[in-house]
């Protein structure tokens, strides 16, 4: 495994988000994953 430059940690931080990472996120702040655990 090789070590990341500074141009490509830089771009990683930048990247825009997919819409299931965006949906995902969405669904995280209505309905806490930990809360729905604790329940189960």
């Amino acid at each position: 495994m090789s070590q990341l430059s500074f141009s490509d940690a830089e771009y990683a931080g930048k990247r825009t988000k997919t819409h299931r990472e965006a949906f995902l996120q969405d669904v995280e702040l209505v309905v806490p994953r930990k809360v729905l655990l604790k329940i189960i």
